[in-house]
């Protein structure tokens, strides 16, 4: 699945629902994770001033990759 994410509130969603689709707790990610759950509930509710490296740690735990693209010169995505 390919999806385009354009703020923090789209990844915690992203988050929520792979941990629930998962059967995941969200304080058995956390400790997978090594966040605490308060960062955890944090992140999936769409808190714009998380760490990014915990958010990675995160994404991870439940086997999502980021893959990131550039716009080319003129002005398309690469």
């Amino acid at each position: 699945m390919t999806l385009s994410i354009d703020s923090v509130e789209q990844i915690g969603k992203l988050i929520q629902t792979e941990r629930k689709r998962q059967g995941i707790r969200q304080q058995d990610l956390a400790d997978l994770s090594g966040v605490s759950w308060h960062f955890l509930s944090n992140l999936e509710n769409g808190k714009t001033t998380v760490e990014s490296q915990k958010v990675l740690l995160v994404l991870r735990s439940l086997g999502i990759k980021i893959e990131m693209k550039t716009r080319s010169p003129a002005g398309g995505v690469t």
